[in-house]
């Protein structure tokens, strides 16, 4: 297929090229645009004299000379607008492989479908996941194609396109630096190196696959896209396994491992035991003569005989090991990922659905996650004037034309009119876009005209670290020099000595002034607004040298010119998801950027920070503040910090360090690179879909589609479903495997023989371990779940409860079944044949009892919710309909015979035992500490005793 696929773009290529060289010639110029999946044509401002070109310039040549950084030959070629005029994409797609099987007798049989069933299970957990990673690399790219920014994903990048690039993107393919300002790459990913390269045209103007932008903006020609990159040879080079194995899978292999170690150990000693009896004489065939005779015995007959005593012990490890746990974390994991996808949550890493479930405390970012991240300018105050909707205060001219330069040129958004002139479309970030859209509809800015007025010297991006953004612009008029800064208002308000009236009047800026503008914005994020300030400074003509850019961003001596409060409200059903997160035993913390008095607001309207609680009882802190305490006072305060504000990338990190080595299973949410850090670090890193960047979301272990706090709530949930489903799976098998194992051991031990056969063995392995676990995997998460306290990191996979629960069914399917085994065919007057499949039918049917009673693991009325689960309930039926058939129709597969109707009443009569027994059993109290801690104490009592007693016999 990948052999057509290249065939049909090599001759749709040539064709294009073809029709392509007579067309530009006969226009000169013509802009074609990408239409085609599989080659994609885009010509940007093509001349006649730039035509030539193709015949120089080849495919592979365009892509080694980003490749080989071959600034001399980009020179030789007419540097990157002659590059512009090629353009070519490839689409790829991956099928993967089908197996076959194959099948034997009725030993094999069984294994077989064992193994199909768990491959099947397996293979289809993979596609899953593979699908899920197919999703998570589908990212949104902006581009610029006809003559407007538009988004398009990732696969339909193409050779030619223009790419916007900003701070936190992954640099989509490989490509040449067109413009842009302060632009910063992390190339680490390629080269290892942690520092970080500046591009720009004249030195480094090559930009590669894979990297990510960490400060400023730009915009690039793509010249490779998917194998012809960097990244692209390197990964086709590598073989991906998607196949990671969880904490709690490395957790279930060791513990089916000692089990394992367990049925060994049993196996020979029954091997022993019965080939001691068998030589000895002790063993009787079934017309009461001895099987062994010494020399009298014929060779044959000893072999079948040993060959039997083998199989017996075979059996017994069989049963022991069990097979089903691996398998049933997979279905757990496969399923749970499924639904999560429904409930707007895409897991990028299989660990992170059952770590989930033991977080005890979520620290969250507050935009985009507790509010909409739809910003609108509600407020506007120039100085200490309000201005309102209404124009009451009406602008000075030279007030508005700072602010429109303000405005329009320091931004990384865009202002897009349609051809008609009746529609305006805005792009950037939501916070852009809010001062966009206000000063172009309330203040009537026209950005194209402010393009054409000034150029821009000297951008400083916006970055988290200084939270403002500044340009250096001259107008072309008379080559005027001006600065600009946007950012936090009370950030910029300490680098202003002046302010500027409604009037244009510039006022010095005492104490007292600068006192009343405080109150202005504090009043402001006391209302929950966002607070962004302007503020400009006149450059002399003196200092107009190219050299001085930096020196003549100093910020110092600036003339505030007014403030703006965003309005970003919360999330409908934000406080119910922090409420049930609260009321789940998980604390939630909130970590922003915004000031002290926007966070407490927000953090008060979603219920995350109490009415009672203020600063002085240390529930909220600056990032400065906390950064400067001590290891000691951090470890003694962080339980009680509710929200932090005026927090950096590394504030974050710190928190979320403390909180881990306070024991804390931490989860974190953010959506920017800022944020990238303490994702990584977190033990649960949640991103957001659709406002997160690309460097967040390759940080995080969960995305979350709809950028909801509320699907935090409900990943949450997930991941505790998970875990509980898996512990329920866990209890139900080792009560199979205890079972069985005593079962078969006493009978050979004893009686020279053991009920149950390796077919019928093989068989509950089937029926249980599989389908079990696939009734048991698949239960949804319930509100009791969000009613339990968080598990932690030292929790106990098998716990006090569930060790109660098994050994109590445990224990009477020991008795039962061994009763039969020694009394049963007295009792009910049964042939030996009859009384064996009387054992091997009532010790299924306790299986499928007992699946209902391993639904619920503390709850008393297994029962409840049970007709809602209908996979359940029909696994159930499915495992009945089975053993009928195996018990009456397949007798020769199974050795069984058949049954009379009061045998299976009898059978069915001892099984439904179980559902009273399971009953009793939880009204037994258990202690809290692990049951296995006692052990350990003893053993550390007995050693230290042993220890005292050896040094006082030497002394």
């Amino acid at each position: 297929m990948k052999r057509w696929r290249l065939a049909v773009t090599a001759i749709y290529c040539s064709r294009a090229f073809s029709h392509l060289y007579k067309h530009v010639t006969a226009t000169n110029k013509k802009k074609v645009s990408p239409a085609s999946s599989y080659g994609r044509l885009d010509i940007i401002n093509v001349v006649e004299e730039s035509v030539p070109c193709f015949s120089n310039i080849s495919h592979s040549t365009l892509a080694s000379l980003v490749k080989q950084k071959g600034l001399d030959d980009l020179v030789d070629f007419g540097g990157v607008k002659a590059c512009a005029a090629l353009s070519l994409g490839f689409g790829m797609k991956e099928d993967g492989p089908r197996e076959g099987w194959y099948d034997g007798g009725s030993i094999f049989v069984a294994v077989f479908l064992v193994v199909a069933v768990s491959a099947v299970s397996d293979f289809r957990q993979s596609r899953q996941f593979v699908k899920l990673s197919k999703v998570s690399s589908d990212i949104l790219i902006d581009v610029m194609r006809n003559g407007r920014p538009q988004q398009v994903s990732i696969f339909e990048i193409v050779v030619g396109d223009v790419v916007c690039l900003k701070t936190g993107d992954q640099v989509p393919a490989d490509g040449l630096f067109i413009d842009g300002h302060s632009l910063q790459i992390d190339e680490s990913s390629m080269t290892g190196e942690s520092d970080h390269i500046e591009v720009n045209l004249a030195q480094n103007p090559f930009l590669f696959s894979g990297t990510k932008v960490v400060d400023g903006f730009g915009r690039m020609l793509v010249t490779s896209v998917g194998i012809n990159t960097i990244w692209g040879e390197m990964m086709s080079t590598i073989s991906h396994d998607s196949h990671e194995q969880t904490p709690l899978q490395a957790r279930l292999n060791q513990l089916a491992s000692s089990i394992g170690k367990v049925g060994l150990a049993v196996a020979f000693l029954v091997l022993v035991v019965l080939l001691a009896r068998y030589f000895t004489g002790n063993t009787e065939d079934e017309n009461g003569n001895k099987e062994f005779n010494g020399s009298r015995t014929k060779a044959d007959d000893v072999v079948n005989s040993v060959l039997g005593i083998i199989a017996d012990a075979v059996t017994i490890v069989v049963v022991a090991i069990p097979e089903g746990l691996p398998l049933a974390v997979t279905l757990t994991l496969a399923y749970s990922m499924k639904r999560m996808m429904a409930d707007q949550a895409m897991v990028r890493k299989l660990s992170a659905c059952e770590t989930m479930g033991s977080a005890t405390i979520i620290c969250t970012d507050k935009t985009g996650t507790l509010t909409l991240n739809q910003m609108k300018v509600t407020k506007f105050w120039i100085g200490q004037e309000f201005v309102d909707d209404r124009g009451s205060s009406p602008i000075a001219a030279e007030v508005l034309e700072l602010l429109h330069q303000g405005v329009g040129l320091n931004t990384t958004g865009s202002v897009y009119k349609s051809p008609s002139g009746s529609e305006l479309e805005f792009f950037g970030s939501p916070t852009e876009k809010a001062i966009l859209s206000w000063a172009v509809i309330e203040l009537n800015m026209d950005m194209e005209e402010l393009k054409q007025s000034f150029s821009i010297l000297y951008v400083s991006a916006f970055n988290s670290t200084k939270k403002r953004s500044g340009v250096l612009i001259r107008r072309k008029s008379d080559n005027r020099v001006s600065l600009h800064w946007k950012g936090a208002a009370e950030m910029i308000l300490a680098v202003c000595s002046y302010y500027c009236d409604a009037c244009g009047n510039i006022k010095a800026l005492d104490d007292i002034e600068r006192k009343k503008i405080e109150q202005i914005i504090q009043g402001m994020a006391a209302s929950s607004l966002r607070c962004i300030a302007f503020a400009y400074k006149q450059i002399s003509e003196d200092k107009n040298e190219h050299e001085n850019m930096l020196q003549k961003m100093e910020e110092n001596c600036l003339t505030l010119l007014g403030i703006v409060g965003i309005k970003d409200p919360c999330r409908p059903g934000v406080k119910k998801a922090v409420e049930d997160c609260q009321y789940a035993g998980v604390i939630v913390k909130m970590i922003t950027g915004d000031n002290v008095f926007t966070a407490r607001a927000i953090a008060t309207e979603c219920g995350i920070l109490g009415p009672d609680q203020d600063t002085d009882s240390g529930a909220v802190v600056e990032g400065q503040e906390f950064r400067n305490y001590t290891p000691e006072e951090r470890m003694v305060k962080i339980d009680r910090i509710c929200v932090m504000a005026r927090s950096s990338p590394f504030d974050k990190l710190l928190m979320v360090q403390c909180l881990k080595q306070r024991g804390h299973v931490v989860a974190v949410t953010g959506d920017g690179t800022n944020d990238a850090l303490a994702l990584k670090e977190a033990d649960i890193g949640l991103s957001m879909g659709i406002q997160g960047t690309e460097v967040a979301k390759e940080s995080s272990d969960i995305v979350i589609l709809d950028d909801n706090f509320g699907s935090v709530a409900t990943v949450l949930k997930w991941g505790r479903c998970v875990y509980d489903n898996i512990q329920k799976f866990i209890q139900f098998q080792l009560t199979v495997n205890v079972a069985a194992l005593v079962i078969n051991f006493v009978a050979a031990v004893s009686a020279g023989e053991v009920p149950l056969t390796a077919v019928q063995l093989l068989w509950v392995n089937l029926i249980m371990d599989t389908l079990g676990a696939l009734a048991l995997a698949t239960e949804k998460p319930t509100r009791e779940l969000m009613e339990k306290p968080p598990v932690g990191r030292s929790s106990p996979l098998i716990t006090n409860i569930m060790w109660r629960n098994l050994l109590a069914q445990a224990f009477y399917q020991i008795a039962i079944l061994l009763t039969l085994q020694f009394k049963g065919e007295s009792i009910f007057g049964l042939s030996r044949n009859v009384n064996d499949t009387m054992i091997f039918n009532t010790f299924v049917l306790c299986q499928v009892f007992n699946e209902f009673n391993a639904r619920k693991l503390e709850k008393k009325n297994v029962f409840e919710g049970v007709h809602r689960n209908k996979l359940f309930m029909g696994i159930i039926g499915i495992t009945v309909v089975l053993q009928v058939l195996m018990v009456e129709f397949l007798k020769k597969f199974a050795d069984t015979e058949r049954l009379s109707w009061w045998q299976w009443g009898v059978c069915v009569g001892f099984a439904a035992m179980s559902w009273p027994i399971g009953l009793l059993s939880k009204c037994i109290p258990v202690p809290d500490r692990p049951f296995f801690s006692y052990l350990k104490a003893t053993a550390r009592n007995f050693k230290s005793m042993c220890f005292v007693t050896l040094n006082n016999l030497v002394v």
